[in-house]
């Protein structure tokens, strides 16, 4: 049975607390890294009969393979993969950013470039669900950056196979090249490279604990988007509000994985009690239920303010991966939120909308880090450089300057190198 707390009467520990933590799992991760970047495809093999029971000859999916996976899938689903792929693109090519030159002054010439990264590999999830929908929101954005080669690892099922909804979206995306691994290894495999998986320069998509720690262990030799925790919805509702609405709105975050949240902030006791009863009776009624209740019963809350205001003080601090206003007038509190990983407007905005069509992007900061860090976005696949020109007349009337700021630094060659050219 999920808690009810009234804010103010209990500690704010229980308030803000993310519920459990999972077990440490640096040194296995650190184990598999070391293996793959010593035994390559070999130990890739030896870790899909491990954990995905596959016997597998080859690791890379060739074009016949997913052809075949595109044929088999529904027309129907197709169709909706395609709509959901266009309004993806038209929210991400929104974000594309151009270079700048500045030439303001004689002799000076200054500006940047935005380059994409060569080669990103995408982590699609695999095990207890598949997410096509993931494929679409990690890939889309890197093509329309002009990412040279994107990749993705997935893990396969016992017969080897990658599930064709995967590969469905896969080619809808303009996937270059996908390959039948997945958890730690396939991290390790991205970074440092394998005779088949080509080692990229960034590595993208959410995943399970080993995932992340793998991510983490990596990060330096490649880059990385974020470290993914488990997912979160939090919703802000009154008592007008459809209690049945909103329990399904937070049983479809904890129906994901054990470890995730789904808070509600309301104003209205009553309406909490309703929202509270409606979960227990939709959650008998979930395929994943065993899963959806362990997440409701260990780290979810109903939260009671004393106002709409005050539960979005709160809902700020908790800063959530998503969030939902479920009121009359969302858009007179958007300026109030300050920290969020993704906003779902209106009583008839649920956040599944944003995981699978709106077009926004469902890789988002968790775990509080929306405080500091944003969706997954075009500007995820790209870099900038930096670029200055002066003439000889330019940098006359600054080099004395230069070479003071480098003196009071105690950097004598900095300011050396300024000075230099216009000594007899």
């Amino acid at each position: 049975m999920i808690k009810i707390f009234r804010y103010g009467e209990v500690s704010n520990s229980e308030i803000f607390s993310r519920g459990t933590v999972e077990t440490d799992v640096s040194s296995i991760v650190s184990e598999i890294i070391e293996d793959v970047k010593n035994n390559g495809d070999e130990s890739l093999k030896k870790y899909s009969k491990k954990f995905d029971g596959a016997e597998l000859s080859c690791l890379e999916v060739y074009q016949e393979e997913i052809d075949e996976a595109f044929s088999s899938v529904e027309p129907e689903f197709i169709r909706i993969l395609k709509d959901a792929a266009s309004n993806i693109r038209n929210f991400h090519q929104k974000q594309v950013k151009n270079s700048f030159i500045i030439n303001e002054e004689d002799g000076i010439v200054m500006g940047q470039k935005v380059i994409p990264i060569e080669k990103v590999g995408l982590y699609v999830p695999g095990g207890t669900a598949s997410y096509p929908s993931t494929v679409l929101m990690d890939s889309i954005p890197a093509k329309i950056a002009g990412c040279k080669e994107v990749c993705i690892t997935t893990p396969p099922n016992e017969q080897g196979k990658i599930n064709p909804v995967i590969l469905a979206a896969a080619k809808i995306a303009g996937v270059d090249r996908i390959f039948k691994t997945g958890g730690a290894q396939a991290v390790a495999a991205l970074a440092y490279g394998t005779e088949t998986i080509p080692k990229v320069d960034k590595i993208v998509g959410p995943g399970n604990a080993f995932v992340a720690e793998a991510k983490k262990q990596v990060f330096g030799k490649v880059s990385i988007d974020m470290i993914a925790g488990p997912s979160e919805i939090l919703v802000i509702a009154d008592g007008k509000s459809n209690a049945a609405y909103v329990a399904a709105d937070m049983l479809s975050q904890a129906e994901h994985d054990k470890m995730a949240s789904a808070v509600l902030i309301t104003d209205d006791m009553s309406f909490a009690e309703a929202v509270s009863i409606e979960i227990e009776n939709q959650l008998s009624l979930l395929p994943r239920e065993d899963i959806a209740r362990v997440s409701i019963d260990n780290n979810g809350k109903i939260i009671v303010a004393d106002s709409i205001e005050v539960g979005i003080d709160i809902a700020n601090e908790i800063a959530p991966e998503h969030l939902e206003i479920c009121l009359d007038q969302p858009f007179d509190y958007l300026d109030k939120i300050k920290h969020a990983g993704s906003i779902f407007m209106g009583r008839y905005c649920p956040e599944a909308l944003g995981d699978y069509f709106a077009g926004a992007n469902h890789t988002l900061p968790t775990s509080g880090t929306a405080r500091f860090s944003s969706p997954l976005s075009v500007d995820d696949f790209v870099k900038k450089s930096q670029y200055t020109y002066y003439t000889k007349e330019a940098l006359s009337k600054v080099a004395e300057d230069i070479a003071f700021f480098a003196e009071k630094e105690g950097l004598h060659a900095h300011a050396k190198s300024a000075v230099i050219r216009f000594e007899e």
